[in-house]
């Protein structure tokens, strides 16, 4: 027989990130994921098991050990079913490596799922704890019964206008290979150093105040620790067979000025690139959709979203899934998306690997939650802070196609960066 959630549940009137905040500092958890979805924040914590994916296997704590080539759905799929409680909520990551096989990669982690054991839904009205054992729950609420503030933190500005010689000469690669035909677009991307380690939870606060995310996460999972600002789902499937993925192309500041964020924003509009760029976009993320489902369709066309420091063009790509595909078939669909990857996906992974410096990691993976009844909510890892073996970094690239400019693309780069960079806080030694 499962186990079954106790839960209990708190009413407010909270300040969700004031909670996050609380819950974070309290002592209570231990690895931890907080996932920020139309306006509920998930706090999942202290895992019951784990589900590792690496470059050979998916292996899990619940029993199940399965080798994989080609795509590790099932062996995911295989593991969640075998744990050993009712309506379970799963909370994870992937890399950008468990898509784009980059060697230098290899013997790393791919993805890492866990089962928490503690889990918190807050929103404005009310907190609604679920765990697994009794004395977890009354420790619970015994923090939510004590005040909930928000420190007010003192953040250090990072330099960011670094490596663009390097930068713009890998643009104008990405061109050349584009006019000769060998892809249509790459995302190109360059790590940017942060010289101090970082509070995570205090920067995740801070510029979280700042920003317009579509999901927002705070992590301490698998090795990986990481704050960020999602501008866009991976895949948003709600259990009943209905999923969409929300592409972002398409790139201008947003400055706060009022005047000059409207003439940007005409200017994104209007600009062939940019329309260009966007549009071959969405349509490979229609064809990958399609391969999975029925029905498929354009629900936005561009659109403009505005995100933090940027504004976008957005698009809503929606379909059904059909047979026996799963979410999780979705995901490996349109994982990576063609935002963060290219055009042809194969193509650009080999030459993302030859002239980015390091491999990717986190970033241009997802954060995701997943559930019992076939739910799978999936952020885009950009506009983040990535800390892990030591140090600290950021990272930050932009779609190249034929008609791109190398100083356009660099800046492009450091608009996004701007979502982060100034609001990392320091980490108390």
């Amino acid at each position: 027989m499962r186990q079954q959630y106790l839960q209990a549940r708190v009413d407010g009137p909270f300040d969700p990130l004031a909670v996050v905040h609380q819950l974070v500092r309290s002592g209570l958890l231990t690895e931890h994921v907080v996932y920020e979805r139309e306006a509920h924040w998930y706090v999942a914590a202290n895992p019951l098991g784990r589900i590792e994916v690496t470059e050979r296997q998916v292996a899990s704590s619940f029993g199940t050990v399965r080798p994989w080539t080609g795509a590790p759905w099932r062996g995911i799929e295989e593991a969640l079913a075998a744990v050993p409680v009712a309506d379970w909520h799963a909370y994870g990551w992937t890399c950008f490596e468990l898509a784009s096989g980059d060697a230098r990669f290899a013997g790393q982690t791919l993805a890492h799922l866990m089962v928490p054991q503690l889990e918190f839904t807050v929103s404005t009205e009310r907190v609604l704890i679920r765990a697994l054992d009794r004395e977890a729950l009354e420790s619970a609420r015994k923090v939510l019964a004590e005040p909930a503030e928000l420190p007010d933190p003192s953040a250090v500005a990072v330099e960011t206008r670094l490596d663009g010689e390097r930068y713009r000469a890998g643009v104008a690669r990405v061109v050349a290979e584009i006019g000769a035909g060998r892809l249509q677009k790459a995302i190109l991307s360059r790590p940017v150093p942060v010289p101090f380690p970082v509070d995570l939870c205090a920067s995740y606060l801070h510029g979280r105040r700042h920003n317009t995310p579509a999901r927002s996460f705070l992590l301490d999972l698998g090795g990986w620790q990481a704050a960020g600002f999602s501008p866009e789902t991976v895949l948003e499937a709600d259990g009943t067979g209905c999923v969409t993925t929300q592409p972002l192309a398409g790139t201008r500041a947003l400055t706060g000025d009022p005047a000059l964020d409207s003439a940007l924003r005409a200017e994104l509009l209007a600009d062939p690139k940019e329309v260009s760029e966007h549009a071959m976009s969405v349509k490979l993320a229609f064809q990958e959709l399609a391969g999975v489902g029925r029905d498929t369709r354009i629900g936005e066309f561009l659109t403009v979203k505005e995100r933090g420091s940027v504004q976008h063009l957005a698009s809503r790509v929606a379909s059904t899934l059909t047979g026996p595909h799963t979410a999780w078939d979705a995901f490996g669909a349109v994982f990576p998306p063609v935002t963060a990857s290219g055009i042809p996906k194969a193509a650009a992974y080999r030459l993302i690997e030859e002239l980015e410096p390091e491999p990717r990691g986190l970033y241009a993976g997802a954060v995701l939650m997943a559930g019992a009844d076939g739910a799978l909510d999936a952020a885009l890892v950009l506009r983040a802070v990535y800390q892990r073996d030591g140090r600290a970094w950021l990272r930050a690239g932009a779609g190249v196609v034929g008609a791109s400019r190398p100083e356009r693309e660099y800046q492009e780069t450091c608009e996004k960066l701007a979502a982060v960079a100034p609001y990392l806080v320091p980490a108390q030694i």
